[in-house]
């Protein structure tokens, strides 16, 4: 209870400042205007963003909402903020293009207390770079600001995404049949999924000596072609440029997250199919040889955590395969498709070590 005659309490002394958070929000707006689209009837500042739905026949829309996750914990050590507003977006971008869709509009969500206003820009100017370059729309958001529920510099960031296909155009692998060839399509590195391992292994991002943990991250590595945080760092890359092109002759996708490919590729697959991947079909990018072996991690838990060097796949038919191969800067045949055994298992990974 406030006692008699003293001074009243005030939000800002509790840990809100309303003014600077309509300063921030007045930034935000320059920021969001650079990912529109002439759909965009309302955006930043407006209660709630309107998006004027045209060109679709039989419109299906798409969503997906994610976190960047643990990964945020290295940018305080890095200074690198902006390459977080690109994963937040491209993982979700993944997520729907998956289903064939293409993205309409993002919103943003980032929850702190006590992160400068110009780390929360640096974020959401990552954001509106990724947006337009999948000429999606940045529409929204919210910046809240929680003292009492996170600690000081503290900080989560959540995005969310909707896009469109039209509805005889959607891909849900009920096409997909024994003989179709699997082509992967290269990661840029671990992109989100993997981090609590891998922090811990590494020894950065633990709330450990600060410097220290920072030094470890300055280290070079030769196979990494650079620093560890830079390669811990390397956002999370958008399929879209490659895979638009093509989405009319695929017949399922997967984007490989958290799971691994045991875990994400099954996810596409209709009953009576299985999916046969060779080991050893594609070269594992030296970062997670790295944790591997500084952890002494076993392969299948590897596999199980982290996308091993594989970021999407592709189901296509066995004539489009060479089409594709070289039509897509990177890819490699992974394996194929077969008949599911008796035990209605639906992912073999053959000849690994």
């Amino acid at each position: 209870m406030t006692e008699p005659g003293s001074p009243p309490h005030r939000y800002a002394e509790a840990g809100v400042d309303l003014r600077a958070a309509e300063r921030f929000v007045n930034r935000l707006r320059g920021v969001a205007s650079r990912a529109t689209r002439p759909e965009v009837l309302s955006g930043i500042g407006a209660f709630g963003g309107a998006f004027a739905l045209q060109g679709y026949r039989q419109p299906v829309l798409v969503s997906s909402t994610d976190s960047v996750g643990t990964k945020l914990k290295l940018a305080p050590l890095t200074g690198q903020y902006r390459s977080l507003g690109h994963d937040v977006v491209n993982q979700s971008l993944n997520d729907v293009l998956v289903s064939g869709a293409l993205p309409l509009f993002f919103l943003d969500y980032i929850a702190s207390n006590q992160v400068s206003d110009d780390d929360r820009i640096a974020m959401v100017e990552g954001v509106a770079e990724a947006c337009a370059a999948a000429g999606c729309a940045l529409i929204g958001g919210e910046t809240a600001d929680l003292p009492g529920v996170y600690q000081p510099g503290d900080f989560d960031f959540v995005g969310f995404v909707v896009g469109a296909v039209e509805r005889d155009e959607m891909i849900d692998g009920s096409r997909i049949r024994p003989g179709d060839a699997l082509l992967g399509l290269p990661s840029s590195g671990l992109h989100t999924n993997g981090y609590a391992l891998a922090r811990q292994v590494l020894e950065v991002g633990i709330d450990g000596d600060a410097a220290a943990e920072r030094a470890r991250l300055e280290q070079v590595y030769p196979e990494l072609g650079g620093t560890l945080g830079a390669a811990l760092m390397t956002p999370h890359r958008s399929y879209i440029p490659e895979v638009r092109p093509h989405v009319a002759r695929l017949k399922g996708m997967a984007h490989i997250t958290g799971g691994g490919l045991p875990g994400n590729l099954p996810r596409v697959l209709p009953d009576g199919v299985c999916a046969r991947v060779r080991w050893g079909a594609w070269e594992v990018p030296p970062l997670f040889r790295l944790i591997q072996s500084r952890g002494e991690i076993a392969l299948g838990e590897m596999l199980e955590v982290f996308n091993m060097g594989i970021g999407m796949v592709l189901v296509v038919g066995e004539a489009d395969a060479d089409a594709l191969l070289a039509a897509i800067p990177g890819a490699v045949q992974l394996g194929g498709i077969e008949s599911s055994p008796a035990d209605g298992t639906k992912f073999v990974l053959e000849g690994m070590p």
